[in-house]
């Protein structure tokens, strides 16, 4: 039995932030039907192929189902309309006003269900000056200030690696939403819209500076916070042979066994007094020696340093195997299987055994469109 395992799930998104976060409901028990179109989503044709799929595909629609429907048909909402009455939610990701041009909006479903959840997820929310522009992830950092954090003026910018505003501005805020509206429509017995903009999270993550910008009425700039180069004590150095060492020594216990493993200059270990050169001595200290060594040296003491993984490495690490994280598994329909995307559920939210469940082929369960029966 899982917690979700009664509910029924109609997403119509595309990419990433929702079908990551109907891939959250599934793993707790939630029955998905991807609506696509017909020929199915673009995210199928993204590369690397894998069998009869893509592989970004796979990873973030194993044991769901799919139809597909032309929402543009007269016949569209026809087609669909014994699904909706039973619907628990819907997830959305079109344009703000798409989906009402389609006939498909909140208020018309509301109509045949009123205790669906329909979760709308966009860039800037529907509605504000910003509501109709395009964007992506990067757009979102960048306007919500996070990206401008990491950034330093006149030096050569580096690309983030995390999806910030498609997974923790989209994906997850809807879960968190969808989560809190399940548990008011117990007491109301009424569903409603929820409104989740990618930007909006964005504020969120910069709260340290946001904090500190108020009350003290400086603004750090990119490279100048506590958390984004401004302390040796929390940032990367590089190793001898070109990696990099994470250090994260903020509290005081940590800092001075680090600064004791280094044999840093005593006249240093304050760091307030010149940070620049308490970071330029460290930086010169890590750069001696390879990353191996700091990585037998550094990492068993206990002082927040962590030699920086590739993907690959990180994807062997015991300790993630010991958490189960790469137990769920995606079965293409030609047979090949990869691992599904290892979602932080709680162990007992999700599968107790998650195994192996299969990739939806586009349309593979049109039936459901015909009767709305879900057998």
């Amino acid at each position: 039995m899982l917690p979700l395992d009664d509910l029924l799930v109609l997403d119509f998104s595309t990419l990433l932030p929702g079908p990551l976060a109907s891939l959250f409901l599934a793993e707790a028990g939630a029955e998905i039907i991807r609506v696509e179109r017909p020929g199915g989503e673009d995210m199928r044709r993204f590369p690397p192929r894998f069998g009869e799929t893509s592989a970004p595909f796979a990873a973030l629609n194993r044991g769901k189902k799919s139809i597909e429907i032309d929402l543009k048909s007269p016949g569209a909402l026809a087609q669909l309309r014994p699904l909706v009455e039973r619907a628990d939610i819907v997830i959305e990701q079109f344009r703000p006003g798409v989906m009402e041009r389609l006939g498909l909006g909140y208020e018309a479903l509301r109509e045949l269900n009123p205790r669906l959840i329909y979760c709308s997820i966009s860039g800037y929310g529907q509605f504000g000056p910003r509501a109709q522009e395009a964007g992506h992830d990067i757009n979102y950092q960048a306007i919500g200030g996070l990206l401008g954090q990491s950034l330093k003026r006149g030096q050569e910018p580096p690309l983030p690696p995390t999806l910030v505003a498609d997974i923790g501005g989209g994906a997850m805020p809807a879960v968190l939403n969808i989560l809190l509206a399940l548990r008011q429509r117990e007491r109301s017995g009424l569903g409603c819209h929820l409104d989740i903009a990618m930007a909006d999270a964005m504020p969120t993550f910069t709260w340290y500076s946001l904090a500190q910008g108020q009350v003290t009425g400086s603004w750090p700039e990119g490279g100048e916070g506590l958390l984004t180069g401004g302390s040796p004590r929390y940032g990367l150095y590089a190793t001898a042979d070109g990696w990099f060492l994470a250090v994260g020594a903020l509290e005081q216990k940590f800092w001075e066994i680090f600064c004791e493993a280094l044999e840093l200059e005593p006249a240093l270990r304050d760091d307030r007094t010149n940070p620049e050169a308490t970071h330029a001595a460290i930086a010169a200290i890590i750069a001696a020696e390879p990353a191996a060594y700091w990585r037998s040296y550094l990492e068993p003491r206990d002082c927040c340093c962590t030699l920086v993984r590739s993907l690959e490495e990180a994807l062997a690490d015991p300790h993630l195997t010991a958490r189960g994280l790469l137990e769920a598994q995606a079965e293409e329909p030609g047979g090949r299987r990869l691992v599904s995307t290892p979602l932080p559920l709680a162990p007992t939210f999700r599968e107790r055994a998650p195994g192996l469940r299969r990739v939806p082929a586009s349309g593979g369960d049109q039936e459901m469109v015909r009767d709305g029966s879900g057998e």
